[in-house]
C-alpha cells in the first residue's frame, strides 16, 4: 500500500471505462470476474483492452486481483486506500456517479459538441 500514490489513482479513474469498472467493483459486496465487465455504458468491451483497464487498476492499487481457476476475480481496495487517503477514493467515485447520471439525463444529441464555426473575411 506504501507504493499506492494519488497520481497513479487519478490517472487509473481518468478513463471512463475504468473509473466504471472501479465503480461497480465498489458496489458490489462480493468479487467480480473480470468477464462480468464485457460490456460497460452499453458498450462492448473487447477481452484484450479489458485485460489492460484491470491490469492499470491493479497497478494503481485499487484493486486487488486473484486466480480462481481460468477466471480472475477482482475486489476492491477501499478499505485499505480510505487508511491511506482518507477521503480520496470516496470524492472520486461520488464526483464519477455525478457525472454518470447528469449523463444519463442529458440526450445524447445535447452531448455532442458543436462543430467550431469559421468565418471567414472578406
Amino acid at each position: 500500500m506504501e507504493d499506492v500514490t494519488v497520481e497513479g489513482i487519478l490517472h487509473a479513474l481518468s478513463d471512463p471505462v475504468r473509473a466504471s469498472i472501479y465503480a461497480d467493483i465498489v458496489a458490489s459486496e462480493c468479487s467480480q470476474n473480470c468477464s462480468e465487465f464485457l460490456r460497460v455504458n452499453k458498450k462492448p468491451i473487447p477481452k484484450s483492452t479489458l485485460s489492460l483497464h484491470f491490469k492499470a487498476l491493479r497497478e494503481a492499487g485499487l484493486i486487488r486481483g486473484e486466480r480462481h481457476g481460468v477466471e480472475m476475480r477482482n475486489t476492491s481496495r477501499c478499505a485499505e486506500l480510505q487508511k491511506r487517503f482518507p477521503g480520496l477514493v470516496g470524492a472520486i467515485l461520488n464526483a464519477h456517479h455525478v457525472q454518470s447520471e447528469a449523463a444519463r439525463r442529458t440526450p445524447k444529441t445535447s452531448r455532442r459538441k458543436a462543430a467550431p464555426r469559421h468565418t471567414r473575411q472578406k
